[in-house]
């Protein structure tokens, strides 16, 4: 497997005073995600749950939905200099009878760690049609709940604390217990990963569950939680507009600026349980 962290030699200044000291970096390298032998995109990540990662960018995609489409998924040869295995490379089999991706070259999938999007089209290709629905989903949370969210996220994220370079996806149940955490140095490469790991363990829709994202709410964000089931999106930071239009029209609980006791509500507000009065 890929390394995690790496170590690289700095000079550090502290008030004018120069030192050298070793620095632990994120690592980030490329992952090729082919299907049935066929190179599909290439992504920009932190080495570690890759299986998780390759499932859950095909649940965003549209292309499976249940563990029962994923016949297998495996390491391809991606030798280095001394001969050795990169890790850099997932093939994914599909089940009989489910069908490939498009690989038009209008759905062009580079992707880097701060953008999902890139190479896209347009937004019409990202408008993936659901296998589900999440308006109707009976999720209710307390604030409070969503207060300690932040918190309960940073707290187990082991790499950050080693880096500080890192985001994180967090999903939790409506009463806030933490069910999966994964990092990444692409905001969206955590997300598929939580995605991904729910997918091989055959719990799609994840049906009355919190996502928890380091950053900010972006479109692609709230595209991955409706693909995935899941009815509720907090970010420690801002959304953008396109990310409140997409949670609006999909019935998705969107919140950001979850700092503390202060958070905005900016879609489906009725999931927060208010006390009354107020």
């Amino acid at each position: 497997m890929g390394r995690v962290t790496v170590r690289r030699r700095v000079l550090r200044l502290r008030k004018g005073v120069p030192s050298h000291r070793p620095d632990t970096l994120a690592a980030e390298e490329p992952m090729e995600i082919r299907v049935g032998g066929r190179p599909l995109t290439v992504t920009m990540r932190t080495p570690g749950n890759d299986f998780d990662l390759a499932a859950g960018f095909l649940v965003s995609e549209g292309v499976v939905r249940s563990a029962d489409q994923v016949a297998g998924i495996r390491y391809c040869a991606g030798t280095t200099s001394d001969g050795g295995n990169t890790y850099n490379v997932v093939d994914v089999a599909l089940a009989p009878g489910v069908a490939a991706p498009d690989a038009s070259l209008e759905r062009n999938f580079y992707t880097t760690s701060s953008c999902g999007l890139c190479g896209k089209a347009s937004l019409d290709a990202v408008r993936t049609t659901a296998a589900w629905t999440v308006d109707e989903d009976p999720l209710r949370t307390a604030p409070e709940v969503l207060a300690a969210l932040p918190d309960r996220l940073r707290a187990a994220q082991r790499v950050f604390d080693s880096t500080g370079g890192l985001h994180a996806a967090g999903l939790f149940g409506a009463e806030g217990e933490l069910r999966c955490l994964r990092e990444d140095v692409g905001r969206h490469n955590a997300v598929d990963k939580v995605v991904g790991h729910a997918l091989r363990q055959g719990l799609l829709p994840l049906r009355e569950t919190l996502l928890m994202v380091s950053g900010r709410a972006s479109f692609e964000l709230v595209q991955k939680a409706v693909m995935a089931g899941i009815p509720l999106l907090a970010a420690v930071s801002a959304p953008s507009s396109l990310a409140v239009d997409l949670a609006e029209e999909s019935g998705v609980t969107l919140i950001g600026f979850l700092r503390g006791d202060s958070m905005n509500v900016y879609t489906g507000a009725d999931r927060v349980r208010l006390t009354s009065g107020r």
